[in-house]
């Protein structure tokens, strides 16, 4: 185990906007899309989870950290994919315009982005407080570039004690949206594997409907 002084610490700012721009996305819906009233609840309950998340991870709490980055998580998931029902019920009964349609569906496939990369840095390896325990990262439920190195070659590229952030699980789930697949990260875990496929089929799913809308105008 090595110390976890300020230098080996990873920034956990990035986490936190993430989880704010969902809420904000969530707020900026159309109201036929929102279960919660009024459309800025979300951002009050996520800043209420997250003031004392951060004030736990400053003070060494790390069990309760972690219980509530799960639970600040699920909130946004949970308004996402209410969003997103309502969104089909709003095409299927076609109730809502052009307009609001190409909006809420760039809303949403954001929003699943930045839900997922959360999910995934949760998750991988024990989350966050693990990997910073541990020197390097040589074992998670994704095989980084990194993680496949020879150790002389990341000894001279200085990568020797790499460990995956935020930014790289961003990555990650970006181009699976993108892609619906996993392009230079490898899935190793079942249960990687099995939250790939629920992004992958809710970005195909709002892309459907974008697809579905523009053949019907045409």
């Amino acid at each position: 185990m090595r110390s976890l002084d300020s230098n080996n610490r990873e920034p956990r700012w990035p986490a936190g906007i993430a989880v704010i721009a969902i809420g904000g996305l969530y707020a900026a819906l159309p109201s036929a899309l929102l279960v919660v009233r009024p459309r800025w609840l979300i951002l009050v309950i996520v800043a209420v989870i997250l003031v004392p998340t951060i004030i736990s991870h400053r003070t060494g709490n790390h069990r309760l950290n972690q219980i509530l980055g799960y639970l600040l998580n699920g909130v946004v998931t949970a308004a996402m994919m209410v969003a997103l029902v309502r969104l089909l019920s709003a095409v299927t009964a076609h109730i809502i315009d052009p307009q609001s349609l190409l909006f809420s569906a760039a809303a949403l496939w954001l929003s699943n982005i930045l839900v997922f990369a959360s999910w995934y840095w949760h998750f991988d390896a024990g989350g966050p407080q693990e990997r910073a325990s541990t020197p390097g990262h040589a074992d998670g439920a994704f095989l980084f570039p990194q993680m496949t190195m020879d150790p002389a070659a990341k000894l001279a590229a200085g990568e020797h004690n790499w460990e995956p952030r935020f930014v790289d699980y961003l990555f990650l789930a970006f181009n699976t949206s993108t892609a619906f697949s996993p392009t230079d990260v490898p899935v190793l875990s079942r249960w990687a594997k099995g939250l790939m496929m629920i992004q992958s089929l809710i970005s195909l799913l709002v892309i459907a409907l974008l697809a579905g809308r523009a053949v019907n105008i045409l």
